[in-house]
C-alpha cells in the first residue's frame, strides 16, 4: 500500500483531472455532482438531497440539467480506468468479471429500451422477470476474501442485444486496452475470465479464441456434454462419429474417470474437492446463435469441472457446481486456480450492492437510458475514486464497530474520509456564477406534451428460424 504519499495521492488527483477532462458538457455540475456522492452522510436517498450536500455548490436545477443534456466521453473514461493500478491475483495474473446487473424501472411506462429483467427473490425459487435497464459490467478481481473490485466498463443491453455478442464486444474492448495500458504483454499469464450461468460460456470461448484468456463459466446441473470421439478401430465401416459418449452431469452413471481430483482444506466452506474431465465439449446444433453459421459447426473443448465443498453460510448439504474452462490439458494446479478464481467472482456480487444501496445507483427515477448511462459513469468514478483513495482513508469508525486495520477498510468506510481527503486533493471544477432562477411555465398554464409510452422486451423483429425459412421457400 503507498499511503498518505504525493504518489499515493498522486493517482487520485490524475484520476480526478482525468475524469473532469472526460465531462465534455456540463462538467462543473457532473464534477460536483459525483463529489456530493462521495462526501454524503450516508447513503444517498434522492438526487435533491445531494444538492444541499456542502460539496456541490449548485441548484437542483443545475443538476437535473446536467444529466439531462451533460455529456461524458465514455471512451476516455475507459481509457482512463484501464490505465489505472490494476489487481492481480497472487500467481502475478489479471482475472476478470462480468456480470449483468439490473436498474428495475418496473413503473417507467414511459421510458425507452427496458427489457425484462431476472431478479431473485428472497425465498428459493422466487425468481421473477421485471421490467428495467440491464447493464452488464466487467471488473478486475483480487486476491484474498475482500469486497474491493475494479470496475473497467459497464455497457447498457438494448432490446436489439444479444448479451452474448455484446458481452464479447466488451471484453475484447478491455483486454485490448489493457494490453494498450502495459498490463499485459506477450509472454505474460493468460487473462482469467469468470462468468455466471447466464453466459453462453462455449460460444464466447469461440468467439474470444484468439485472445490470451482462460474462460471459466458456470454451468446449469442439467447439461449434457459429449466426451471426445473414440479411435477408430480397424476395419470399421460406416461415416466416423463425430463426438464421444454423453456425460450428464446430473447422471453419475455417465461419468467417466476423472483426470485429476484435488482437495483443499478451506476455512470457509470446509473441505473442498475439485474433479476435473478433460476435452468435454457441448453438442451443438443449428438454432439460436448458430443458425446462421458457416459451414460445419465446431468442436469446443474445454476442462469440465466439479467442486464439491462440505458447507455453505446458512446451507449445510450444499450441491455441487460445475464449471468448464475453455483450457485444454490443464494440470492439477490449473483446476484449483479456475475454482478459487470462480469465487472471488462473488466479490463482484459486494461492488453491486455497494452501487445501489450506498452510492445510490439505482435510486434515481430517470426517465431516458441516456440519462441513466450518464448517471452510471459517475457512479462509476465514484467507485473509483474510492478505490484510489483506499490507502489515504483513516478509520471513522463509529463507537460499536470494530477497529480494522488500513488494509482492510471496506468502501463504505473509505468514504467515510473522503470529505477529508478531498480537502488535500485537486478540485478542477469552477465556482457557479450568480444567476436568478427562470421564468418557468406562466400561471394557469398546463403542460400538453404528453410523453410516449414504450413496449418492455425483446421489440425488435427477428429473423426467421430455420423452420419458417424452409417454409417460405418451399
Amino acid at each position: 500500500m503507498l499511503g498518505d504519499t504525493p504518489v499515493g495521492r498522486g493517482d487520485l488527483a490524475g484520476f480526478r483531472q482525468e475524469f473532469y477532462a472526460s465531462l465534455t458538457a456540463r462538467a462543473d455540475a457532473l464534477f460536483e455532482l459525483t463529489d456530493a456522492v462521495l462526501c454524503a452522510d450516508g447513503p444517498v436517498r434522492s438526487l435533491p438531497e445531494l444538492t444541499l450536500v456542502a460539496e456541490h455548490r449548485r441548484g437542483h436545477g443545475a443538476m437535473y440539467d446536467a444529466l439531462a443534456c451533460g455529456r461524458i466521453s465514455a471512451r476516455r473514461l475507459r481509457r482512463v480506468l484501464a490505465g489505472l493500478p490494476l489487481p492481480r491475483a497472487v500467481d502475478g495474473r489479471i482475472v476478470l468479471a462480468v456480470d449483468v446487473s439490473p436498474w428495475l424501472r418496473p413503473d417507467a411506462t414511459t421510458s425507452d429500451q427496458r427489457l425484462f429483467c431476472h431478479v431473485y427473490g428472497r425465498g428459493k425459487g422466487n425468481a421473477q422477470l421485471i421490467p428495467g435497464w440491464p447493464y452488464s459490467f466487467v471488473a478486475a478481481l483480487e486476491t484474498g476474501r475482500t469486497s474491493w473490485t475494479a470496475v473497467l466498463d459497464a455497457v447498457r443491453l438494448g432490446p436489439a442485444d444479444d448479451a452474448t455478442a455484446v458481452t464479447a464486444t466488451q471484453l475484447r474492448a478491455v483486454i485490448e486496452r489493457l494490453t494498450s495500458a502495459g498490463h499485459w504483454r506477450p509472454g505474460d499469464p493468460d487473462i482469467v475470465i469468470v462468468t455466471d450461468t447466464g453466459y453462453d460460456i462455449t460460444r464466447l470461448a469461440y468467439v474470444l479464441a484468439d485472445l490470451p484468456v482462460e474462460l471459466v463459466g458456470r454451468l446449469r446441473s442439467d447439461r449434457v456434454l459429449r466426451l471426445p470421439k473414440p479411435p477408430r478401430l480397424p476395419g470399421t465401416t460406416g461415416r466416423p462419429p463425430k463426438h464421444g459418449p454423453e456425460i450428464a452431469l446430473n447422471r453419475p452413471a455417465t461419468w467417466i474417470e476423472p483426470v485429476h481430483t484435488t482437495t483443499t482444506k478451506t476455512t470457509r466452506y470446509g473441505t473442498a474437492v475439485a474433479t476435473s474431465w478433460d476435452r468435454v465439449h457441448p453438442r451443438l446444433t443449428r438454432r439460436t446463435c448458430w443458425i446462421d453459421h458457416a459451414g460445419e459447426l465446431p468442436i469446443i473443448e474445454g476442462t469440465l469441472l466439479r467442486l464439491q465443498v462440505d458447507h455453505l453460510p446458512g446451507d449445510r448439504d450444499p450441491k455441487p457446481v460445475w464449471l468448464w474452462s475453455s483450457a485444454t490439458d490443464a494440470s492439477a494446479a490449473d483446476v484449483d486456480r479456475w475454482w478459487q478464481a470462480f469465487l472471488r467472482r462473488f466479490d463482484l456480487e459486494h461492488t453491486f450492492r455497494l452501487l445501489k444501496q450506498t452510492l445510490g445507483w439505482t435510486t434515481p427515477k430517470l426517465r431516458t437510458p441516456e440519462a441513466a448511462d450518464r448517471w452510471t459513469w459517475l457512479i462509476i468514478a465514484s467507485h473509483t475514486q474510492l478505490r484510489l483513495a483506499r490507502p489515504l482513508a483513516a478509520d471513522l469508525r463509529r463507537p460499536w464497530e470494530r477497529p480494522a486495520a488500513p488494509t482492510r477498510l471496506t468502501p463504505a468506510r473509505v468514504r467515510r474520509a473522503f470529505r477529508n481527503i478531498r480537502a488535500r486533493t485537486v478540485l478542477p471544477a469552477s465556482a457557479p456564477k450568480p444567476s436568478r432562477p427562470g421564468p418557468g411555465r406562466p400561471p394557469g398554464s398546463r403542460n400538453r406534451h404528453t410523453p410516449t409510452s414504450h413496449d418492455v422486451g425483446k421489440t425488435v423483429k427477428r429473423d426467421r428460424t430455420i423452420t419458417a425459412r424452409r417454409q417460405h421457400t418451399g
